[in-house]
Protein backbone atom coordinates (compact mmCIF):
# COMPACT_ATOMS: atom_id res chain seq x y z
CA UNK A 1 0.00 0.00 0.00
CA UNK A 2 1.55 3.43 -0.95
CA UNK A 3 1.36 5.62 2.02
CA UNK A 4 2.83 9.49 2.64
CA UNK A 5 5.85 9.17 5.37
CA UNK A 6 6.61 12.62 5.82
CA UNK A 7 5.01 15.90 5.05
CA UNK A 8 8.09 18.90 4.62
CA UNK A 9 7.48 22.81 4.09
CA UNK A 10 10.05 25.11 3.57
CA UNK A 11 10.22 29.63 4.22
CA UNK A 12 12.60 29.76 1.21
CA UNK A 13 13.63 28.08 -1.44
CA UNK A 14 16.82 26.70 -1.90
CA UNK A 15 16.78 24.77 1.48
CA UNK A 16 15.69 21.86 2.91
CA UNK A 17 12.50 21.18 4.15
CA UNK A 18 11.31 20.65 7.35
CA UNK A 19 8.99 17.62 8.70
CA UNK A 20 5.41 19.08 9.95
CA UNK A 21 2.80 16.86 10.90
CA UNK A 22 0.41 17.77 8.26
CA UNK A 23 0.09 20.47 5.53
CA UNK A 24 -2.68 22.41 3.81
CA UNK A 25 -3.20 21.73 0.05
CA UNK A 26 -4.76 24.39 -1.54
CA UNK A 27 -6.10 24.43 -5.64
CA UNK A 28 -3.88 25.77 -8.05
CA UNK A 29 -1.28 26.93 -5.48
CA UNK A 30 0.01 24.32 -3.90
CA UNK A 31 0.92 24.14 0.07
CA UNK A 32 -0.04 26.98 2.36
CA UNK A 33 3.07 28.31 3.85
CA UNK A 34 5.67 26.69 1.92
CA UNK A 35 7.90 28.45 -0.58
CA UNK A 36 7.48 27.12 -3.98
CA UNK A 37 3.70 27.11 -3.89
CA UNK A 38 2.44 29.56 -6.50
CA UNK A 39 0.12 29.84 -10.42
CA UNK A 40 3.00 27.35 -11.75
CA UNK A 41 3.18 23.47 -12.51
CA UNK A 42 5.39 22.39 -9.70
CA UNK A 43 3.36 23.52 -6.81
CA UNK A 44 4.02 20.08 -4.76
CA UNK A 45 7.24 17.66 -5.03
CA UNK A 46 7.18 14.36 -4.08
CA UNK A 47 10.01 11.88 -3.55
CA UNK A 48 9.88 8.18 -2.24
CA UNK A 49 11.62 7.02 0.81
CA UNK A 50 13.43 4.44 -1.95
CA UNK A 51 15.08 7.24 -3.81
CA UNK A 52 16.47 8.53 -0.34
CA UNK A 53 17.87 4.94 0.75
CA UNK A 54 19.99 5.08 -2.01
CA UNK A 55 21.26 7.79 -1.01
CA UNK A 56 21.57 6.34 2.56
CA UNK A 57 23.64 3.86 0.82
CA UNK A 58 26.29 6.32 -0.44
CA UNK A 59 26.97 7.10 3.01
CA UNK A 60 24.82 9.99 3.41
CA UNK A 61 22.56 10.86 6.59
CA UNK A 62 19.59 12.16 5.03
CA UNK A 63 15.69 11.83 5.68
CA UNK A 64 12.49 13.25 4.92
CA UNK A 65 12.92 16.63 3.38
CA UNK A 66 16.74 17.33 2.90
CA UNK A 67 16.01 17.15 -1.05
CA UNK A 68 13.53 20.20 -0.52
CA UNK A 69 10.33 17.42 -1.37
CA UNK A 70 7.10 18.16 0.17
CA UNK A 71 5.97 14.50 0.58
CA UNK A 72 7.99 11.51 1.14
CA UNK A 73 6.34 8.18 -0.14
CA UNK A 74 6.67 4.45 0.15
CA UNK A 75 5.24 1.75 -1.97
CA UNK A 76 4.72 3.82 -5.23
CA UNK A 77 7.14 3.96 -8.05
CA UNK A 78 7.00 7.60 -8.48
CA UNK A 79 9.06 7.84 -11.74
CA UNK A 80 6.51 5.34 -13.72
CA UNK A 81 3.76 7.52 -13.12
CA UNK A 82 3.40 9.47 -17.01
CA UNK A 83 2.60 13.05 -17.13
CA UNK A 84 -1.07 13.48 -16.03
CA UNK A 85 -1.37 11.07 -13.73
CA UNK A 86 -3.20 11.94 -10.55
CA UNK A 87 -2.56 10.82 -7.39
CA UNK A 88 -5.58 10.53 -4.01
CA UNK A 89 -4.29 11.49 -1.08
CA UNK A 90 -6.62 11.69 1.24
CA UNK A 91 -9.54 14.94 -0.04
CA UNK A 92 -6.97 16.17 -2.16
CA UNK A 93 -6.30 15.51 -5.78
CA UNK A 94 -2.36 16.14 -7.43
CA UNK A 95 -2.06 15.97 -11.08
CA UNK A 96 1.72 14.75 -12.59
CA UNK A 97 3.27 17.16 -14.02
CA UNK A 98 6.76 16.86 -14.40
CA UNK A 99 9.22 13.94 -13.31
CA UNK A 100 12.93 14.59 -11.85
CA UNK A 101 14.03 18.50 -12.93
CA UNK A 102 17.00 20.29 -14.05
CA UNK A 103 19.41 21.39 -11.20
CA UNK A 104 20.90 24.59 -12.09
CA UNK A 105 23.35 24.73 -9.50
CA UNK A 106 25.18 22.26 -7.51
CA UNK A 107 23.37 21.48 -4.60
CA UNK A 108 25.34 20.22 -0.73
CA UNK A 109 23.97 16.74 -1.12
CA UNK A 110 25.72 16.43 -5.06
CA UNK A 111 28.66 17.93 -3.21
CA UNK A 112 28.79 15.10 -0.32
CA UNK A 113 27.72 12.54 -2.44
CA UNK A 114 28.42 13.40 -6.03
CA UNK A 115 24.93 12.62 -7.23
CA UNK A 116 21.51 13.35 -5.92
CA UNK A 117 18.63 11.71 -6.54
CA UNK A 118 15.79 14.67 -6.90
CA UNK A 119 16.43 15.87 -10.39
CA UNK A 120 15.94 11.77 -11.40
CA UNK A 121 13.09 10.68 -8.89
CA UNK A 122 11.62 13.34 -8.14
CA UNK A 123 7.91 14.50 -9.10
CA UNK A 124 6.46 17.46 -9.33
CA UNK A 125 2.36 17.61 -9.08
CA UNK A 126 -0.14 20.65 -9.37
CA UNK A 127 -3.06 20.83 -7.01
CA UNK A 128 -6.56 19.78 -8.33
CA UNK A 129 -8.39 19.45 -5.10
CA UNK A 130 -7.60 20.86 -2.11
CA UNK A 131 -7.50 19.41 1.34
CA UNK A 132 -5.33 18.31 3.96
CA UNK A 133 -2.67 15.59 3.95
CA UNK A 134 -0.62 14.10 7.16
CA UNK A 135 2.02 11.93 7.78
CA UNK A 136 0.79 8.32 7.03
CA UNK A 137 -2.12 9.26 4.71
CA UNK A 138 -3.00 6.19 1.95
CA UNK A 139 -2.11 7.37 -1.61
CA UNK A 140 -4.16 5.78 -4.61
CA UNK A 141 -2.76 5.87 -8.15
CA UNK A 142 -5.65 7.26 -10.81
CA UNK A 143 -5.54 6.25 -13.77
CA UNK A 144 -5.83 8.72 -16.69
Amino acid sequence: MAQVLAVCISENKGERKKPVDSVELRVNHGIVGDAHAGDWHRQVSLLAQESIDKMRALGLIVSAGDFAENITTSGIDLVSLPIGSRLQIGKTLLEVTQIGKECHTRCAIYYQAGDCVMPKEGIFTKVLQGGTVERGATILSISQ
